[in-house]
């Protein structure tokens, strides 16, 4: 059995649409080892422990120090056993040392279509308000892995969403949700665990 370690700091829409993936049958052979969040009043925790799955919470407020936090993010992730870690709405820069740890084995989604509107101060509802203030008239979502910059890791999958007139961030930030977010995050899990998808030392991406 695929085992997936899942970070959330909010809400846990992201952590959702695995679940329904996996209960669903459209993630096959995988299951949620644990969900961590760094916000002990994180929604997403409830959905674990409504679901049976075994959460953790690991906070910067017990460990002031970015160093020791690091360190305590790192050993809890490694101590799940997780064959992929994935990012689905985690507002906390990976350490190095895990990603050494997990070369290739950490993914996240973006809500945008990368290299558009991503990098440091790209997250949330501020994505989607830089690209109405842009005017773009296509935006997205994008699962890539995760490197020690902020959103530069190989790109695995994307998926185009049309910005209608009228959209606020709000709404567009649901229909970037529901049209792509919700569909590429379990995709890209279940080709990872099926060995679908081989990403080499240097970042190459190949489909199987």
């Amino acid at each position: 059995m695929y085992r997936i370690t899942v970070l959330v700091s909010g809400g846990g829409t992201n952590l959702q649409a695995i679940m329904d993936a996996i209960a669903d049958g459209r993630i096959t052979d995988t299951e949620i080892a644990c969900v961590i969040s760094n916000n002990r009043d994180a929604y997403a925790l409830t959905r674990a422990y409504d679901a049976g799955i075994p959460a953790c919470v690991v906070s910067r407020a017990d460990h002031p120090h970015r160093d020791e936090y690091d360190a305590a993010l790192t050993r809890a992730v490694v101590d799940t056993g997780a064959d992929l870690v994935v990012l689905a709405g985690f507002l906390v820069k990976i350490p190095p040392a895990m990603i050494r740890e997990f070369k290739n084995r950490i993914i996240n989604i973006h809500p945008s279509l990368i290299p558009s509107f991503c990098g440091v101060g790209f997250y949330g509802l501020k994505v989607h308000e830089a690209a109405l203030a842009r005017g773009v008239r296509l935006t997205g979502a994008t699962v890539h892995v995760v490197d020690e910059d902020t959103d530069t890791g190989p790109i695995l999958l994307q998926k185009a969403v049309e910005i209608q007139p009228g959209d606020t961030p709000e709404v567009l930030q649901r229909r970037v949700m529901e049209q792509a977010e919700w569909k590429l995050l379990p995709q890209a899990i279940d080709m990872l665990a099926h060995g679908r998808i081989e990403i080499s030392d240097e970042g190459q991406v190949t489909f199987l």
